[in-house]
């Protein structure tokens, strides 16, 4: 489940920059919004999914939504103006987005009925998403690159599809079929908010979690951004040259990002245990500042590269601990009946709220101050120098205000 999960997310996410930029000559602002397509996509969908998935059966909600995912994705090569393939993409996004939060409760809830620990168990399981991601892009490097299949990105949406409709397959027929929570009769009247499934967004009420909720949000604005550039920029031929290494293996070196990641994952129980999550979410933050700061001083030379392999290792330290022990930490402070639902609460500030105005901003300050309006050759050092800055703010205020004392025992198996 994990590793289908994230193919057909990998298979196209990483260069859908180049295909918007090079292939389709769209201005970083058109950009901007087509990349937004995943914050807007989780601004609801992935709370009302995850409220139908608390209410009925989750597996089946995830296998129609990822049916759905394919059928769409579908259609996005027959478009090359960007408003259409805007519409087009969030509806797809509309469909996958809310099943990254349904992948994650229903792994917690498998493990926890055969008495598990997810916090143990959970992260060596989601290796095989992020191994998932690596061989996706590592298939559409070859279908795509001249010295390969020679195709154009577009098929890259394809690949998607076909292995959604796999995933949808398995989860209907081979995923098991999930215990529903015992329904307790009482005479005490329900709120509105309990008969909409809305309980979940009683957490904000909580300092904790709303402190918490909003440095996702404030994160989230990043997450996705080297995603959304990083292909362009190791393929502008301004940079680095046609034909050279970088330019020519340009996805390949970018799923080392994705190789750390599994690394990455596998020490985040260890972390969790010794630091807390107040470190580890800081952990994170810091290397976003590296990983965007690395990027910013790389070049067409050796030592250029070493910075680029660099800032994709640090990758995995900044994305992993960030999302995996988010979703732990989420997992740990509310109740089992509520979790899809709080998990699609995180989805939404993360994925959603952070990743629109991520995206939108970050597209409008690189069209107005970090490129030509004519050309648009791009100031790619100031670029990601800015990613960089912010990331350091964030992270400030995270250590000063975010107060949360570590407590090992916490960590234990939650009944």
């Amino acid at each position: 489940m994990n590793f289908l999960q994230f193919f057909v997310w990998g298979s196209w996410m990483m260069t859908l920059g180049h295909y918007g930029f090079v292939e389709k000559q769209w201005d970083g602002a058109e950009f901007g919004l087509v990349f937004s397509t995943m914050g807007f996509a989780s601004l609801l969908m992935p709370t009302l999914f995850g409220i139908l998935a608390d209410k009925w059966k989750a597996n089946y909600v995830f296998a129609i939504l990822h049916l759905l995912f394919g059928a769409t994705m579908c259609f996005l090569p027959l478009i090359d103006n960007p408003i259409p393939f805007f519409w087009t993409l969030l509806l797809a996004m509309s469909f996958y987005m809310p099943t990254i939060g349904l992948n994650n409760s229903i792994g917690f809830k498998i493990l926890k009925d055969e008495g598990k620990d997810p916090t143990t168990y959970f992260p060596p399981i989601r290796v095989w998403g992020t191994i998932g991601f690596i061989v996706a892009m590592w298939i559409t490097n070859i279908f795509t690159k001249e010295w390969g299949f020679g195709q154009s990105i577009k098929v890259s949406f394809i690949i998607s599809a076909i292995f959604a409709f796999c995933l949808s397959l398995f989860s209907f027929f081979l995923l098991p079929t999930l215990k529903k929570e015992p329904i307790i009769v009482s005479n005490v009247k329900k709120t509105w908010t309990q008969k909409l499934g809305l309980e979940a967004f009683v957490l904000f009420k909580q300092k904790k979690m709303a402190l918490f909720f909003l440095f996702s949000l404030l994160l989230g604005a990043a997450l996705q951004l080297t995603n959304a550039y990083g292909d362009s920029f190791l393929q502008d031929a301004n940079v680095f040259e046609i034909g050279g290494l970088i330019n020519n293996f340009s996805t390949i070196i970018l799923s080392v990002s994705q190789i750390s990641e599994t690394l990455f994952i596998l020490a985040i129980p260890f972390f969790m245990k010794k630091f807390g999550i107040k470190n580890v979410m800081l952990f994170s933050m810091i290397a976003w500042v590296l990983r965007f700061g690395l990027f910013g001083i790389a070049e067409n030379t050796e030592i250029g590269f070493v910075f680029i392999i660099s800032s994709c290792i640090i990758y995995g330290l900044a994305f992993d601990f960030f999302n995996i022990s988010g979703a732990l930490f989420v997992e740990k402070n509310t109740e089992s009946r509520i979790q899809s639902s709080a998990q699609g609460v995180f989805m939404l500030m993360t994925n959603g709220v952070g990743a629109v105005l991520g995206n939108i901003i970050a597209g409008l300050v690189i069209a107005k101050w970090f490129e030509d309006p004519t050309t648009h050759v791009k100031d790619w050092q100031g670029i990601w120098f800015s990613f960089a800055a912010y990331s350091m703010v964030v992270a400030l205020l995270f250590a000063v205000s975010f107060k949360y004392k570590h407590n090992p025992e916490e960590l234990r198996i939650k009944n």
